[in-house]
């Protein structure tokens, strides 16, 4: 149940030391097990899809939306024979570019033979105006769990939700059925581009996005920093084509609320022959939920990336289950972590975290740190995998808060000066497997199969461990 040490290993981390000692001959009791709430038969036919559609994760607010003021059917063969959106009924040159009361685009799922729909261009979006209080904007196929393609070489191709500003708003935006695939989109900032951004309580931005496929720009989702949860689910992150392949990644999660990632695939990050580039998922949220993940550093035809596949924040939490990372070889020597919880850097603003985010003597861990799991940023992985090219030195790193910020900058300083009291973060791991040494670096409060105490139940219960983080900030 200790804390990594000198050697980087838990109590319960197999060691040389522990396989040397008679203690290692006792049976270790099975390590704990998420709790999660029953699982719904999976939607087969279109009526079964629309009605998991009016399905939401429990802490998604989702009264007081209005039915969007406007709705466009478009169709599938005349719009790929004009290269454009032909709409039946109302046509979008009704609305001058502008769209007031919220939107909703339904595309046509399939040709006159029957095939999935292909539009040769990028979605049309008009600009947003007026009164944003309970807006909805969607974006659907016209067949629940019937995909249809977007697919163009335009440089500027991209989904862009752009509210600006939510204010004291609540808007809401979905995607479903729907894949971008936009290989030529190097200008966009993310072929799926949330420009949503700062806000205030009771202010909030919701994105669904469900059965998607999405793949080209600079990110292949962008979600800029504010009062946004984003929920993803059953769907594929394919990569991105940005060419400044150190700083752009397959999903760039800056500084939200919430990132809830259920059934979720990602590969294809745009890597480079000399550079280590970058991550699969940058992931800033405020708090993360990772639920039967794959993130792989399979290229899409550039070199793989040499970047941890998973670059998340050690300040706020973390609830991870059935995490499989998979790692090929890059032409750089990789870096070291597949899941990187790093502190250099404070995204968010402050008030989404409920305690100093910097190393402080105002704090002091206790004795006994897994009996105090409701006062740290805690981050909790259950049964993770690993396949790599190689045996992994480590799975995970919690790297150490600084002593402050750099005056006018959220660039934390002074990591190296703090003492291992004065963290306020905790990681454990349960049931982690494959290729790798052990499971932590040498930093950090960090456990390997802990026993959890009577009162910390709540670390394994998904929806509890998500009040608990929701909970803190009155959210």
């Amino acid at each position: 149940m200790g804390c990594s040490g000198a050697n980087g290993q838990s109590a319960t981390q197999p060691s040389q030391r522990a396989l040397a000692s008679p203690a290692a001959a006792v049976p270790a009791a099975p390590p704990s097990q998420p709790a999660l709430p029953p699982e719904p038969a999976p939607p087969r036919t279109p009526a079964e899809f629309a009605a998991h559609d009016s399905l939401y994760p429990f802490y998604m607010p989702m009264t007081g939306l209005r039915r969007p003021a406007i709705r466009l059917f478009v169709k599938c063969d005349a719009s790929q024979a004009a290269g454009r959106e032909v709409y039946k009924g109302t046509d979008a040159a009704s609305l001058y570019g502008r769209a007031e009361g919220g939107y909703e685009f339904v595309y046509e799922a399939q040709d006159s033979s029957g095939r999935p729909c292909v539009y040769p261009f990028a979605p049309y979006q008009p600009d947003i105006i007026g009164d944003l209080g309970g807006t909805q904007y969607i974006l659907r196929s016209s067949i629940p769990g019937q995909r249809v393609t977007f697919r163009t070489n335009d440089e500027w191709a991209k989904v862009n939700m752009r509210a600006l500003d939510i204010r004291r708003n609540r808007i809401h935006f979905e995607m479903r059925d729907i894949a971008l695939d936009f290989p030529g989109a190097i200008q966009a900032i993310g072929a799926l581009h949330l420009e949503t951004f700062t806000g205030e309580k009771p202010g909030l931005f919701t994105a669904v996005v469900r059965r998607s496929k999405i793949f080209g720009g600079k990110n292949a989702i962008f979600a800029p920093g504010g009062e946004t949860i984003l929920y993803i689910e059953d769907s594929e992150i394919d990569g991105n084509v940005g060419t400044n392949v150190d700083q752009e990644h397959g999903t760039y999660i800056n500084g939200t609320l919430v990132s809830h990632f259920r059934n979720v695939r990602w590969y294809g990050q745009h890597g480079w022959i000399d550079q280590a580039s970058g991550h699969q998922l940058k992931d800033k949220a405020y708090l993360r939920v990772y639920e039967n993940l794959t993130v792989s550093n399979a290229p899409n035809g550039a070199a793989p990336s040499a970047m941890p596949l998973i670059d998340a924040s050690a300040y706020g939490f973390t609830w991870s289950n059935n995490l499989q990372l998979r790692r090929v070889q890059p032409q750089q020597a990789p870096r070291e972590a597949l899941v990187d919880l790093r502190s250099e850097i404070l995204y968010g603003p402050l008030e989404h975290y409920p305690w100093n985010v910097v190393a402080s003597p105002a704090w002091r861990m206790p004795a006994v740190p897994l009996g105090a799991l409701d006062q740290v940023y805690l981050s909790v992985f259950f049964n993770t995998s690993v396949a790599s090219f190689r045996t992994e030195p480590y799975v995970f790193a919690l790297r150490p808060a600084g002593r402050g910020f750099e005056p006018g900058t959220s660039t934390v300083l002074g990591a190296g000066l703090t003492t291992r009291a004065e963290q306020r973060a905790v990681a454990l791991a349960f049931g982690t497997k494959g290729s790798l040494t052990k499971v932590f670096s040498n930093e950090g409060w960090t456990y390997v199969n802990p026993r959890l105490p009577a009162n910390a139940e709540w670390v394994t219960d998904r929806d509890a461990f998500i009040k608990h983080a929701l909970g803190l900030i009155g959210r």
